[in-house]
């Protein structure tokens, strides 16, 4: 078995690790102080995004992507991870979704977004319907050609700068020996589209900078060109083109324990108590031990899952085995670099003490550890029959 990295895998990892270093680290402080992202630093990531030719990597050559493998997307998002997310967000990568796409959608939505000239949000989350997709009651109902929309998301991420939305609705509901059961239809719809409405959403202790937000729909009026895929055909879109995303949240989660790693390594080796570095005393070098371990693991777990989706192969276990692995040996990894750093990781002139605080979120966006355990042991005993 070969685990190296080809020339041009490599190069894809030193380029981005580059650009994350030199455009993304130097703003970190401040976006932490301020919560905000000024405009003119987006579309200034964005730019050099553009020109580095890595906008939309994760999209095929034939609609103007990068065309980079399930593998190399993970390399990609990996080195991403190691940055702040308020910052690398601009580091655009559209939903995959986006290529479900027919017709005037294509010209309208996926090219667009694709040339980084409009920018996407995803939205399936409802205060009552987290985990439990099919409990949504965010509704479209007919009316002659057109749909109705009413209901509201919330905890959408990205969508303060996006300038238009894919959202799943409820379209029906069928009753089946297990009970009601909703059926979901996926939409596109615009900004400022009227009787639709995003605004601010809550303040959250992860990822400054980076907010969520509400959307709300009042008799919002979608014509039939607005629906994405087919009518009720919202888990076919999502199930084709959603579920790998669980390998990017993974990914980031590798890369951000590396940055904590590498810091707690550097401390540990300069850091002299009782007369010698730190590193010497096994309560300290034990810890180094099992956050490499742990990283390598998780690593390893995330990039062969992508390399099963590469090769064609079933990979929803393994996935979810990845996005599992890697969020919560994140937390346990920022934990172990801010305790080797004492007191002082608590403080905000390192950067610690956010990733500690933003590692939390991973066990719970794109599908709770809960979620991931299900799906895995699921996976494991559907065919059993048990």
């Amino acid at each position: 078995m070969n685990f190296a990295l080809t020339p041009e895998q490599q190069m894809i990892v030193d380029t981005v690790r580059d650009f994350v270093e030199r455009e993304i680290y130097p703003h970190e402080a401040e976006v932490e102080r301020t919560g905000t992202v000024p405009d003119d630093l987006a579309r200034a990531i964005m730019d050099k995004t553009r020109s580095l030719g890595f906008w939309a990597a994760n999209f095929p050559e034939e609609v103007g992507g990068a065309g980079l493998s399930h593998l190399e997307f993970a390399l990609l998002e990996r080195e991403l991870g190691r940055g702040s997310m308020a910052l690398t967000h601009f580091f655009g990568r559209p939903q995959n979704i986006l290529m479900a796409c027919e017709g005037e959608q294509r010209e309208r939505y996926l090219l667009p977004a694709v040339r980084g000239e409009r920018l996407d949000a995803l939205a399936m989350t409802e205060p009552d319907a987290g985990s439990d997709v099919r409990g949504m009651k965010c509704s479209a109902v007919r009316d002659g050609s057109d749909w109705i929309v009413n209901g509201s998301k919330h905890f959408i991420s990205g969508a303060a700068h996006a300038d238009f939305f894919i959202v799943f609705v409820a379209t029906g509901e069928d009753d089946t020996p297990a009970g009601p059961k909703k059926r979901i239809t996926c939409f596109l719809v615009d900004r400022g589209h009227p009787g639709f409405e995003e605004r601010p959403g809550y303040n959250s202790v992860s990822h400054r900078g980076y907010p969520n937000s509400i959307l709300t729909f009042d008799d919002c009026r979608l014509p039939a060109g607005a629906v994405l895929g087919e009518v009720d055909g919202g888990f076919a879109v999502m199930n084709e083109w959603l579920y790998a995303t669980r390998i990017t949240v993974a990914a980031m989660a590798v890369g951000r324990a590396r940055r904590a790693f590498d810091l707690a390594v550097d401390h540990a080796a300069q850091r002299r108590q009782f007369g010698q570095p730190i590193a010497r005393f096994q309560g300290v070098s034990f810890q180094i031990a099992d956050m490499i371990t742990e990283i390598d693991a998780a690593d390893w777990l995330t990039l062969a899952a992508a390399w099963r989706l590469d090769e064609g192969l079933p990979a929803n276990r393994e996935i979810a085995s990845a996005k599992l692995y890697a969020s919560e040996m994140l937390a346990r990894v920022t934990d172990a670099a801010l305790q080797v750093h004492g007191g002082m990781g608590l403080m905000d002139d390192l950067p610690l003490e956010r990733f500690w605080r933003d590692a939390r979120v991973e066990r719970i966006w794109d599908g709770t550890s809960e979620i991931q355990r299900h799906i895995v042991g699921r996976e494991i005993f559907r065919p059993l029959g048990a």
